[in-house]
């Protein structure tokens, strides 16, 4: 992406935006890389405007019109995917093999997956249940959409939003974090590149607290989708109140790994070191809490002690970097400190619980045990490589342990019972429930949680019920003019 075209993806063009311009380091180095304009108020003005005169004619297109513009952008993200993956490396900080096999081809899945989605909107069958007539359903778009996306996945949490968004017939204003909005940009150029009309998708770049709350506020905005913390989430609700739009909340974490006593113990072990140590750990379904039957805990531990001791963390560039830095040094700081609070607190740490000798915000993937269910290390999000392990003794304390938290997001249950299987996926709180897996996510599946990890659902054709409005339509085919309903108003004269 060429720095001299500017950090903002307006009606079809990148431009400079009009803010302060900020500095933006690399995780990896710590060495600034660029110096990255701001938008500005009347930069994010435009954006709407430009999103509300495209929403016209592409609220319009036909769902085939519009499968076969999203066909074509697929079509184009292939031809870029090693440069997406490269900028999304150099970006985050995350290992290049993330970027390669994962971020981006999961962000060209979920397009090609809604250029099929978009032409399937389902609704009720039409039918007569009023009596002589009929009734069917439209789904429509909404209008314009103000979408807020995290830093820990820039280019899949574009995708999650803007995908369904214009596949229902939106057009959409996306404010990225500022700390990464390399790929989101590229993503929005690389649509118009493809033939998706102008407008239709922008890209803003600026601070939460002056871009985003004027983006969630705006009266021109239809809906606000954010990703992010709990505590902003409230925010979020309490600013779209005031104009009284729709919000879709995607939120925080603290996803259980529930091992029970029939479990395959290395599976398991495998499972949670890479359950909590993708992306950094820097991912809100991570596997955080790891409920071990007691007859297994000390195997089980001693396992993940070895694998998280046995992982290469460094270069995020090289190919054999099994984990690469964290996002900034400011967050690895958090991360430590809640590492050397547990710690105080009377928890051992097994593994990791170490700044390397590293040049960027680097962290060694970290196992503690000894911690209570009611510590600070138990109960609330990290977000780094931290895994916290704690023995049960019956099912029903593994399940209680797992539901004892704010967050209801992701979990996993790991047994070759299936009769506990089905058990434990029926009553553990969470929006997704894995079983002898942790993490993996496909287009045709809903993300999203519940309790304090928000509401709605990214990805699947569930979304379009976040990105649509429902109507139905009566047409009576009944000849008489008086129709027998009326009665309870008039009588007939």
């Amino acid at each position: 992406m060429s720095t001299t075209q500017g950090h903002q993806f307006i009606n079809g063009a990148y431009r400079v935006g009009s803010g302060t311009p900020v500095e933006r380091i690399n995780p990896a180095t710590g060495q600034v890389d660029v110096v990255m304009d701001i938008a500005s108020i009347a930069d994010l003005e435009d954006a709407i405007s430009a999103a509300a005169a495209a929403f016209k004619s592409w609220s319009r297109l036909t769902p085939a019109e519009r499968s076969d513009h999203l066909l074509a952008f697929a079509a184009e993200l292939k031809t870029r995917a090693a440069e997406l993956a490269d900028l999304e490396t150099a970006q985050t900080g995350k290992s290049t093999r993330m970027s390669h096999e994962f971020d981006v081809p999961g962000t060209i899945d979920n397009v090609n997956f809604f250029a099929g989605a978009a032409r399937h909107l389902q609704g009720q069958a039409a039918g007569d249940y009023a009596g002589n007539s009929t009734s069917m359903i439209r789904r429509e778009p909404i209008g314009v959409i103000g979408s807020i996306a995290p830093w820990n996945y820039p280019l899949q949490m574009a995708a999650w939003k803007i995908l369904p968004a214009i596949a229902a017939g939106n057009t959409i204003v996306l404010k990225p974090s500022e700390m990464t909005p390399g790929t989101s940009l590229v993503f929005a150029e690389a649509a118009t590149a493809a033939g998706i009309p102008a407008g239709v998708i922008n890209v803003v770049v600026g601070a939460g607290r002056q871009i985003g709350e004027a983006l969630v506020r705006h009266p021109k905005i239809a809906m606000t989708s954010f990703t992010g913390s709990t505590p902003v989430g409230r925010k979020i609700m309490e600013m779209a109140s005031e104009t009284g739009k729709r919000v879709h909340l995607e939120l925080g974490g603290k996803a259980p790994l529930v091992v029970f006593k029939d479990a395959d113990v290395e599976a398991a072990a495998h499972g949670a070191v890479a359950g909590s140590t993708i992306n950094g750990g820097q991912d809100c379904t991570a596997a955080t809490r790891a409920y071990v039957h007691s007859s297994l805990f000390e195997t089980f531990t001693a396992r993940v002690a070895e694998l998280m001791d046995a992982m290469v963390v460094g270069d995020p560039t090289n190919e054999d970097t099994d984990m690469g830095s964290l996002i900034s040094f400011a967050h690895r700081g958090k991360v430590s400190e809640m590492v050397e609070r547990a710690k105080e607190a009377g928890a051992t740490v097994r593994a990791g619980g170490v700044v390397p000798d590293l040049p960027g915000a680097f962290y060694r993937p970290t196992l503690i045990t000894g911690a209570t269910q009611d510590s600070e290390i138990v109960q609330d999000e990290v977000f780094g490589p931290v895994l916290v392990a704690l023995p049960f003794e019956t099912d029903d304390e593994a399940i209680e342990m797992a539901n004892d938290t704010p967050f209801g997001l992701a979990a996993s249950a790991w047994t070759n019972n299936v009769n506990l299987a089905m058990r434990a996926a029926a009553e553990i709180q969470a929006g997704c429930v894995w079983v002898n897996e942790h993490i993996p996510i496909v287009s045709e599946m809903p993300h999203g949680g519940y309790k304090d990890s928000g509401f709605g659902k990214d990805m699947s054709s569930y979304s379009f019920e976040e990105y649509t409005n429902v109507k139905h339509v009566l047409i009576s085919h009944d000849t008489d003019a008086h129709k027998g309903w009326q009665s309870t108003v008039f009588k007939k004269r």
